[in-house]
């Protein structure tokens, strides 16, 4: 994986945390159902199953950075893309559901910026590997040919 994408990865999880934040900070538990579902998993205390949770996922993030990602494990590919559709789905699902309740929704500020890199890295995975397949397939032509 070029370094290009592992900054862009790294990004991402960066504001992955800048959106726990705004979250936390708008006491997303409190208004959205399945954030309190999650939550009351983890702890008595919402406030307090919502940091373990928010934490635990950002540490994860830094942790698929610094190991996998970083020093190209063969799994590391599969971790973003994992990370690619958690943030997909929190830059459409913010907005869509501000604009159903017509009003600010924690995380929507933060959420279209997760979209935009998510979207970016997974571009760029899918050129990446139609490449990787092509310079394959034309050495499997090659060796066909010579034999």
């Amino acid at each position: 994986m070029d370094n290009r994408n592992k900054i862009v990865f790294l990004i991402l999880i960066l504001v992955q945390g800048l959106h726990s934040v705004e979250e936390y900070i708008g006491r997303l538990w409190e208004i959205f159902p399945p954030a309190r579902f999650l939550t009351s998993l983890i702890s008595e205390n919402p406030e307090t199953g919502f940091l373990i949770i928010n934490i635990g996922l950002f540490l994860f993030g830094i942790w698929c950075w610094l190991f996998p990602v970083l020093r190209d494990y063969t799994f590391a590919r599969g971790l973003i893309w994992f990370w690619i559709v958690i943030e997909m789905i929190n830059g459409i699902g913010h907005p869509f559901w501000a604009l159903y309740e017509r009003a600010y929704v924690p995380s929507v500020v933060t959420a279209p910026i997760l979209l935009i890199l998510s979207v970016y890295l997974s571009r760029h995975l899918l050129i990446k590997s139609t490449q990787t397949l092509k310079m394959k397939n034309n050495r499997l032509r090659k060796t066909s040919n010579n034999s």
